[in-house]
């Protein structure tokens, strides 16, 4: 796997817009707060054009121009990281025109964005053999103040270890609370993360091949994954990298994580029936899920959580589980080096148990 430079201090930060631009409230200003912090830090920021284009459908301008402007901030050697502007419903039009052996040639460099910015994250780590960073996007940074988990992603892209545990390898987890209703919206643009939440995250191992709740549970692998409504349509296309990435891997086995936005409870079972039959998690080491954005819904008796493992089980994939982590559409969501080596660590709270935290290490090689 290669890893992209740090962000160095006074480096270029470049802004695209594969998927959604920052043409609406509150996205608009979000993104001139971020870009105000960045330039009074020293950094230079750049705007590509899609980034204030709304001549699009379901991504910022057509997919032609997206993809070019993509393409020449991902090869431009005078930026150092490319920010997506935000997440989208089409970009998957965008990627099919993706040059994808000349990303892989060129040096590394960090991209970072999450949802829609599947359809890049993923190929980069799975196809051109480049780390990426599964993250918010550039006008999250715009909130005031920033929530931890905006701080792990700048650290993280930065070259820093976020919970200052360890150089070799960087360390995000759970945080306190989550938000399930927003605050930000046009009139307050910059609102921080409405946390008022308490955690569920929960661990489940294998028993007689049934998921029990576990107290204790580590996971050690390569770490891929991301939005699961893009995965799914990513399958048996030309950017489906999963088949190359388990063979590449295979030693050291896969940590799937994933998440969900517009999926419902059986479309996530059909999602993971869809992928475990392509072959995707034969190298399943474990899985972590973050909290679907319909976090509650149940179709005819079916949770979320129970499709999960329900799905899994079915498809034979019997392997440790971690649910509802801090990751994905309800945010805070823990940014994720996408093709890094991987352990994570979930423990039980004694009060509170099956529920508990999870922590992420992350590291380049062994």
């Amino acid at each position: 796997m290669r890893y992209p430079k740090p962000l160095a201090p006074g480096g270029v930060i470049d802004i695209v817009a594969p998927a959604f631009g920052a043409m609406t409230e509150p996205y608009r200003s979000a993104l001139a707060n971020a870009e105000r912090r960045w330039k009074e830090a020293g950094y230079t920021v750049r705007e590509w054009p899609c980034v204030r284009a709304d001549d699009g459908v379901g991504i910022s301008s057509s997919p032609a121009r997206c993809a070019d402007e993509l393409m020449q901030a991902m090869l431009d050697p005078t930026s150092d990281v490319v920010l997506s502007c935000g997440g989208g419903e089409l970009m998957c039009e965008v990627a099919q025109r993706l040059d994808i052996t000349a990303l892989a040639a060129a040096s590394p460099k960090w991209f970072m964005g999450y949802s829609d910015n599947t359809n890049l994250t993923f190929p980069l780590a799975c196809l051109c053999d480049s780390a990426s960073i599964y993250g918010p996007c550039a006008p999250a940074f715009g909130m005031e103040p920033w929530h931890p988990a905006l701080h792990d992603a700048w650290d993280l892209i930065c070259g820093k270890d976020p919970r200052k545990k360890n150089d070799f390898a960087p360390t995000v987890g759970s945080y306190e609370s989550w938000q399930l209703v927003a605050l930000k919206d046009e009139e307050h643009p910059l609102a921080p993360y409405n946390t008022t939440e308490k955690p569920r995250t929960t661990a489940w191992h294998v028993v007689r091949n049934t998921f029990e709740p576990a107290e204790h549970l580590t996971l050690n692998g390569r770490l891929i994954g991301g939005c699961l409504d893009v995965l799914a349509n990513l399958c048996g296309t030309p950017l489906d990298g999963a088949q190359k990435f388990n063979e590449r891997y295979q030693s050291e086995g896969v940590i799937w994580f994933l998440e969900s936005c517009d999926l419902g409870p059986f479309s996530v079972r059909r999602a993971i029936c869809q992928l475990a039959a392509a072959g995707w998690f034969s190298q399943a080491r474990g899985f972590i899920f973050g909290r679907p954005l319909r976090i509650d819904d149940e179709e005819m008796g079916l949770t979320q959580q129970r499709a999960i493992l329900d799905g899994l089980s079915e498809a034979g994939i019997h392997v440790p589980v971690i649910l509802d982590s801090d990751l994905g559409h309800l945010p805070p969501s823990m940014p994720i080096v996408c093709g890094s080596l991987g352990r994570a660590v979930f423990d039980a709270d004694p009060l509170q148990a099956p529920l508990g935290t999870l922590t992420l290490e992350m590291c380049e090689e062994v």
